[in-house]
């Protein structure tokens, strides 16, 4: 089998006065505090996450 793509997200900005849909985003990558950074499995449903907050968080 082989290894699951992955990549690592930050974030940068805080979802305070976000819709509640990007906060729920936010949440559900991980990512609780700016600066925090999480490595996730490469998938559709990430990819879509992360490019709905795209402006607060930033692929490192």
């Amino acid at each position: 089998m082989a290894a699951e793509k992955t990549f690592t997200v930050k974030l940068i900005k805080s979802p305070i006065g976000a819709r509640a849909s990007h906060v729920a985003s936010v949440r559900g990558l991980g990512l609780k505090k700016i600066g925090s950074t999480k490595v996730l499995i490469d998938t559709p449903a990430t990819r879509g996450m992360v490019n709905a907050v795209r402006h607060l968080v930033v692929a490192v």
